[in-house]
């Protein structure tokens, strides 16, 4: 049996009062009145034989290794905008405060979706950010900056391995957004220079770079404490 789950905005905070050049305003994140309809209600919870969760197959993967990501983009900038660094301008706060409602909308579309399809949610992920200097400006920005690079490369890989339309479509309208954050970050650490589309994350051919899973997860492993598994993908 199929499920169809709509996932609403509702009970999110957003502060979309503001004028400013990131509020959710116009994009209102699709995600957020779409209907998924998603795997059979019957998937078991993908689990190892020491209890370590493993994301699973398929889209079920897919959509759970997004979650991973969008949990700790968003209990980053929740511990940015709980304490703000030494000396931030009006506009630096807000910048983190929208990135930091966005990244709350993208986890819990994702807890939301999955709940909706199958049984095989993972869990809340606990992290860490060894050398971070959160009341640091160079160290929170750099920081920021390689989550959302990691990012927007993880989902420019794994859209390939997606094979329901409506997910594909989700994925696009939030890597899009990632990316905006991405170069905003960029015009923050280097102001009015061509870095928001450096040749760090854009090819010769003038596309974004993208990374395998198992390569994003090398990448933000040292931030993530949890420990979890997708075997399909070769993370074990």
């Amino acid at each position: 049996m199929k499920k169809t789950i709509n996932v609403s905005s509702q009970g999110a905070t957003l502060d979309t009062g503001r004028r400013n050049f990131l509020k959710l305003g116009g994009i209102g994140l699709a995600m957020a009145g779409l209907a998924l309809v998603g795997c059979d209600d019957n998937d078991d919870f993908q689990m190892t034989d020491d209890q370590v969760f493993d994301l699973g197959k398929g889209d079920v993967g897919i959509l759970n290794y997004a979650y991973a990501l969008e949990q700790l983009e968003a209990d980053f900038y929740t511990k940015v905008v709980n304490s703000f660094y030494s000396g931030i301008s009006t506009i630096e706060k807000e910048l983190f405060t929208d990135l930091y409602h966005h990244e709350l909308i993208h986890r819990d579309f994702f807890k939301a979706a999955i709940s909706g399809i199958t049984a095989n949610v993972l869990p809340k992920l606990e992290f860490q950010y060894p050398g971070v200097n959160f009341n640091n400006r160079s160290s929170v920005l750099a920081t920021a900056k390689a989550l959302e690079d990691t990012g927007v490369a993880a989902y420019n890989a794994a859209g390939k391995y997606i094979t329901d339309p409506n997910y594909l479509v989700i994925a696009g309208k939030i890597v899009s957004v990632e990316a905006r954050h991405a170069s905003a970050i960029r015009n923050l650490i280097n102001p009015g220079s061509a870095d928001f589309s450096g040749d760090d994350v854009i090819d010769a051919n003038g596309l974004d770079v993208a990374k395998e899973p198992k390569d994003v997860v090398m990448a933000a492993g040292g931030f993530i404490k949890t420990p979890f598994t997708w075997k399909e993908r070769g993370i074990n």
